[in-house]
């Protein structure tokens, strides 16, 4: 099907997209924020410069959208031996300009597995929230799966396991104490 904009009205609709304050990453701050999560935002020293960060926690959030970062495309082998994309529930790849797209989609998730997989190598947590898991009736439940998987990684992270002193073990084994 044929685009129903001349290229360079795509071109202009297309760059006014931007990569920071989305409303899907505005919806996580607040919760986070209304919460008492504390964070910053697009650390700059970080790999991929993630959405969100909390430093105390050691995690990296990044807000996905479906269509950008291709959440749960296919990729598809054609009888040429070239690689296609298939569309997913939440991301539909355009007829137009298809080869460019595809190209575009898969260095996007090349990077972001790069990335993580830096943030790993140094430690830190990551975690994405896609699009798709913010809609009106996923919304809750993703928040809600983000605050437990901090306070997972919290507890995992923070939580030492409790030993007595040698002396006060001895005498807790004499039965005084």
């Amino acid at each position: 099907m044929p685009d129903h904009l001349t290229p360079q009205q795509r071109h202009a609709n297309m760059a006014a997209i931007h990569g920071k304050d989305t409303k899907p990453e505005m919806m996580v701050r607040r919760y986070l924020w209304a919460r008492g999560f504390r964070y910053r935002l697009n650390h700059p020293r970080l790999p991929g410069k993630p959405d969100i960060v909390l430093l105390r926690y050691r995690t990296c959030i990044f807000v996905n959208g479906c269509f950008w970062h291709g959440h749960h495309v296919a990729l598809q082998q054609i009888e040429n031996g070239e690689l296609r994309i298939g569309n997913s529930e939440c991301c539909k790849i355009p007829s137009t300009n298809h080869d460019f797209w595809v190209a575009k989609i898969r260095r996007n998730q090349e990077r972001d597995e790069e990335v993580q997989r830096k943030l790993a190598q140094m430690g830190w947590h990551s975690i994405t929230v896609w699009e798709c898991e913010l809609k009106p009736s996923k919304r809750e439940q993703t928040l809600q799966s983000l605050v437990y998987t901090l306070s997972h990684i919290w507890m995992k992270d923070n939580t030492k396991p409790y030993s007595l002193p040698e002396d006060e073990l001895s005498i807790a084994a004499e039965g005084g104490g």
